[in-house]
């Protein structure tokens, strides 16, 4: 299966802003949650690398990221940075979930195929 290259720019996105937040603002908490949801988002991306099907983590990272930008953005209406990242973070929610039905396909396509040599 081809490497998850979105999942992979999305975790790098999220840990480079958080390494940004640090050093335009000193901010700490921002380090902090870049460099741990930019950590679990690129685990999550060579999960589904290696198996397509393998979403769980990807999806729940993605879903709390994107839950917690969108809310930012809602009351504070700045795009940059929290609008942004709400929408990477659908983009990239709504290609793991197509990703994993085409890769589900595929699956069951080799199997199939196995199963007719035998």
């Amino acid at each position: 299966m081809p490497a998850d290259v979105l999942g992979y720019i999305y975790a790098a996105t999220v840990a480079a802003g958080g390494i940004l937040g640090y050093v335009k603002a000193q901010s700490i908490p921002s380090l902090g949650a870049g460099l741990i949801f930019g950590s679990v988002l690129g685990y999550g991306a060579y999960q589904t690398s290696q198996d397509p099907t393998n979403i769980g983590l990807s999806i729940a990272a993605t879903s709390v990221l994107g839950g917690i930008m969108g809310y930012r953005y809602y009351n504070t209406g700045k795009l940059m940075p929290a609008g942004i990242i709400a929408i990477f973070s659908c983009v990239v929610l709504v290609k793991t979930v197509v990703r994993s039905f085409t890769g589900a396909a595929l699956v069951t396509e080799t199997l199939n195929k196995d199963s007719k040599l035998t």
